[in-house]
């Protein structure tokens, strides 16, 4: 069982505090070449970057995903280094409960909701053709595609292996129970985008998204006994978003096919994934992976005898 992996009486949960100090100071790290870089680019001008928002624009955009993507292949081997040397688990027993990673369970996910991001996009494309420019250049487009296809995913894992493997098992040491973390990692992954200026055009409302996305990954972990499904899922939900649409009010401005020119709003496009799309992810996978006892895998108590294998 998924959670049981990391239930050991020498598993205190204030060695989770230390490991998560060190993969944020490992990120820190890996920010450095990005905050040398803006020094050099502005050095000895007027234009200095005034909040972070302002520093990634600094640079075209290819540059600045690898520079800020570095930080997350940092904070990656901070997880390795932790999960092997503080906790004495493998990266594997906090991944998925079978004996191997499932790839074909990685590549549904992927593919299931890269097709579910492709057909939302034509629906609000052809719905309001107007909102869109069309920003396609071949050779950044390409070079988009082959940094994307290897940094994208280091960073949505990245993300993944902090909050739906190690918190997860974290919190379940702390709490001996399955609705904590899943509460509790849903809760700070989705804090954790309030400074994103998404949010700031947006409002709070976006919030709802980000806290219910979380959710969303959190019942794929508990309900699947693993992370396949949820490495599978955020990786197409960022490459995907990537190469198909970019503002100038997102995260990431990018070599996308298109460019959004409306004036953002949180509207139906907030809302509708999380009361209606993953609620139909949901059954998808249910249905293909035979998942049940709902209740007892998303709030039952955790059995703490150590697993055999």
């Amino acid at each position: 069982m998924f959670l049981e992996q990391g239930i050991k009486p020498e598993n205190k949960f204030w060695k989770y505090l230390i490991g998560s100090v060190f993969i944020i100071v490992a990120s820190f790290i890996g920010q450095i070449p990005f905050s040398i870089a803006v020094l050099y680019k502005t050095f000895g001008s007027k234009n200095f970057p005034a909040d972070n928002d302002a520093a990634l624009k600094i640079f075209q955009p290819n540059l600045t995903l690898f520079l800020v993507m570095i930080s997350f292949a940092f904070a990656f081997a901070g997880i390795y280094f932790v999960v092997k040397h503080l906790h004495n688990q493998t990266l594997l027993s906090i991944t998925t409960s079978r004996k191997k990673v499932d790839w074909g369970r990685v590549a549904f996910s992927f593919i299931l909701w890269s097709l579910f991001s492709i057909i939302s996009f034509l629906v609000f494309y052809f719905k309001s053709p107007e909102n869109f420019v069309w920003n396609f250049k071949l050779i950044p487009f390409l070079i988009l595609v082959v940094l994307g296809s290897v940094l994208i995913p280091i960073q949505t894992s990245t993300e993944e292996y902090v909050f739906r493997g190690y918190l997860m098992q974290g919190f379940a040491n702390l709490s001996k129970n399955r609705w904590f973390p899943l509460l509790m990692t849903s809760l700070i992954f989705g804090s954790l985008h309030v400074f994103n200026p998404e949010v700031i055009k947006m409002g709070y409302v976006i919030m709802v998204y980000y806290i219910g996305t979380g959710l969303f990954l959190g019942v794929l972990t508990l309900m699947d006994e693993g992370m396949e499904l949820s490495l599978g899922f955020h990786a197409a939900n960022n490459l995907i978003g990537a190469l198909l649409v970019t503002s100038d009010w997102s995260v990431f401005q990018t070599h996308s096919i298109f460019k959004d020119m409306s004036e953002p709003s949180a509207g139906l496009d907030v809302i509708l994934p999380v009361v209606v799309i993953y609620p139909i992810l949901l059954f998808i996978f249910t249905k293909k992976y035979g998942w049940k006892n709902w209740k007892e895998k998303l709030t039952g108590n955790i059995d703490t005898v150590e697993p055999s294998h």
